[in-house]
């Protein structure tokens, strides 16, 4: 059995991770259990639940924890747009980590679908 940290969308995942919780360190301190707290939990929400889903009895559950973890993945992009936007961050700060975000939404959407298929 596959562990789920050789899942190249669970390496990716965790490397945005790391990515959201460098970039939130100089957010505002009075953000610490606002918007700090909210973009790392749903970026790290992501790769625990590819690692959760993939330890499930069925193909179905799998799928359902990859559709949670595309829905995290989309909240910490708006989370991310929303910083910038209040000049907690800078713009080129934030375009690379976005782009990295839908190449990881591509590979989850495709992972996903893939889950999906065996459960036909």
């Amino acid at each position: 059995m596959q562990r789920f940290t050789d899942l190249k969308v669970w390496q990716e995942g965790h490397a945005v991770t790391l990515e959201v919780y460098r970039l939130t360190v100089g957010f505002p301190a009075d953000e610490r259990y606002g918007l700090t707290s909210q973009l790392r939990r749903a970026a790290s929400s992501v790769p625990a639940n590819i690692a959760e889903g993939s330890k499930r009895h069925t193909q179905a559950d799998y799928a359902r924890f990859l559709n949670i973890a595309e829905g995290s993945l989309a909240e910490a992009e708006y989370f991310l747009i929303l910083a910038r936007d209040l000049g907690y961050t800078d713009a080129s700060a934030v375009a690379p980590l976005c782009e990295r975000i839908d190449h990881l939404a591509r590979m989850l959407h495709a992972l996903r679908a893939k889950v999906e298929q065996t459960t036909q």
